[in-house]
């Protein structure tokens, strides 16, 4: 069963934390149909968006993994609708 979800993260520290969160996106590249970014350097922050489509077991270690980088904040929704 594969659901459609949406990652919403906040980088709080986005030259610190950028590395790790793009190398950790690239390892579930398999999952991924797009991301967008927002930088907002007047606030010291990058927003970033994921749309995934995949086993939710896999979209929640990506979350997971993405939420234990220092100064990362996740959170993920699925749809309903199974694919």
């Amino acid at each position: 069963m594969k659901r459609i979800a949406v990652i919403s993260a906040i980088l709080e520290d986005p030259a610190k934390a950028q590395g790790g969160f793009n190398s950790l996106v690239a390892d579930f590249k398999g999952i991924v149909k797009g991301r967008m970014g927002i930088p907002m350097p007047e606030y010291g922050i990058s927003v970033i968006t994921i749309a995934l489509a995949g086993d939710p077991d896999e979209i929640n270690n990506l979350t997971g993994k993405l939420g234990l980088l220092p100064g990362v904040q996740v959170k993920t929704s699925f749809s309903k609708k199974e694919i």
